[in-house]
């Protein structure tokens, strides 16, 4: 059994864009800008945001946080999105989901400009996508892609079970490993919540992605030996023996499915680190095209 390493490899990332960066810097061009807009205060939001601005001075981008408080208007937010969009030196940036419930996620994603939208969840990079075209891909699903090629996982040919089917996981997912690509050209069921014989179809799968939210969901006996599993649940379960009071857990339950693995992530440390890493190589894409 093969742990794919996200944590090891999002630093490998990083040290390969920290390069990049300072070779654009010695050539005299810009330095890549993430900006990122967080309304309100949520814990779990606040904690990746953070990330992603360490993430940033990590590799040398220039990075602006843009904090607006819970109650901010829809108005408000749309007004600090378009000042990103017309400013020439933020290449990229992102808005933190989930928004309060008074604003409207999916009019946020319109206003975004595709060309500035490094986290992929425009209509228009998801249409590319879908085409096989030029475009930023999401980063979860990014990371993915990016862990089994450098792990050199076999994809082609094989039977890919997706569980899940949200529009930032499951169904890019789905799209991206069925294309022609180095972690492609698999053959791709999507399972979800109204899936019937949902472990008659896992024990026929080569590689399982569980993309869910439920924790521990993928059990021992729902896989087949030599499987390859990705897990990309994190989940806080109460746990009154660890000192914060909970234990992280992934959607897939690690000491039954492990033991019949050839390749696992773990969680953390698997596929979250790798989210990051490749928002921070879509946003060195976004400047090296305005070059």
């Amino acid at each position: 059994m093969v742990l794919l390493d996200g944590k090891k490899t999002s630093e490998d990332l990083k040290i390969e864009i920290a390069k990049a960066v300072t070779k654009l810097k010695s050539e005299g061009k810009k330095t890549p800008h993430l900006a990122a807009i967080l309304v309100g205060s949520d814990g779990a939001s606040m904690t990746y945001v953070n990330g992603k601005v360490k993430a940033c001075e990590r590799v040398g981008f220039n990075s602006t946080l843009v904090e607006l408080p819970k109650d901010t208007t829809e108005e408000i937010l749309l007004e600090n999105i378009e000042r990103l969009n017309n400013d020439d030196d933020i290449d990229g940036f992102i808005v933190q989901l989930p928004l309060p419930k008074h604003i409207d996620e999916q009019k946020v994603l319109m206003v975004i400009n595709p060309d500035k939208d490094v986290d992929g969840f425009h209509p228009t990079n998801v249409g590319r996508m879908t085409l096989d075209l030029p475009c930023y891909l999401p980063a979860t699903p990014f990371g993915i892609l990016e862990l089994l090629e450098r792990y050199k996982v076999e994809t082609s040919g094989k039977d890919v079970v997706v569980i899940g089917r949200s529009h930032i996981v499951g169904r890019p997912m789905s799209i991206l490993m069925s294309q022609k690509r180095a972690a492609g050209n698999a053959t791709v069921t999507v399972a979800h919540s109204r899936s019937k014989n949902l472990k008659e179809v896992t024990l026929k799968a080569d590689i399982i992605v569980a993309a869910l939210g439920i924790p521990e969901f993928l059990t021992g006996d729902m896989v087949k030996d030599g499987v390859t599993i990705i897990d990309v649940g994190i989940t806080r379960v109460p746990d009154e023996t660890r000192k914060r009071g909970y234990r992280l857990a992934g959607d897939v339950h690690f000491e039954s499915v492990s033991p019949k693995s050839a390749f696992i992530t773990p969680v953390p440390g698997g596929v979250g680190p790798m989210t990051i890493a490749m928002l921070m190589k879509n946003t060195l894409l976004a400047c090296q095209r305005k070059s």
